[in-house]
């Protein structure tokens, strides 16, 4: 684990928020110099705090107007192997997350689609017919919050 001062802390809230911004508009919101923002920011990403940056796309204005949770049982935990269910649901591009959980279900897919026509057919034609999948239980997400990170 990375230690964090406030500064640290400030850095990783403003990029959260726009992860586009330059090390020097960082610096000028922090009140610290260009040079100084880099370094810290070299050292968040060496240590692991920073992972990656990504763009957030808006699905809804691509086209995907319905996103679906599914809970997934394997069948015969024993028979499949997860790393075959795992390497078979993530080349399905709809499928947007794949977790494996401890608890009532074995994964938590979140899968988008474009309504609700086309997530029965992703389901029906892609999903059901995975390796060892057994009973699939799906949420429909109805509204989405982010929620402020622990920082």
């Amino acid at each position: 684990m990375i230690a964090l001062d406030a500064t640290d802390r400030a850095l990783l809230r403003a990029l959260s928020e726009d992860a586009t911004q330059s090390a020097g508009a960082l610096g000028r919101k922090l009140g610290l110099s260009q040079p100084a923002t880099w370094r810290r920011l070299k050292r968040l990403r060496e240590g692991g705090a920073i992972a990656r940056q990504r763009v957030d796309l808006d699905l809804a204005a691509l086209g995907f107007g319905v996103t679906v949770f599914l809970g997934v049982s394997l069948a015969a935990k024993g028979r499949v192997s997860l790393a075959d269910f795992e390497r078979a649901v993530t080349a399905i591009p709809e499928v947007q997350t794949v977790q494996h959980v401890l608890g009532l279900y074995d994964y938590r897919l979140r899968v988008v689609a474009r309504d609700l026509g086309d997530f029965e057919r992703i389901l029906r034609r892609r999903i059901l017919t995975l390796p060892g999948v057994g009973a699939v239980d799906a949420n429909v997400l109805l509204s989405e919050e982010r929620l402020a990170g622990p920082l």
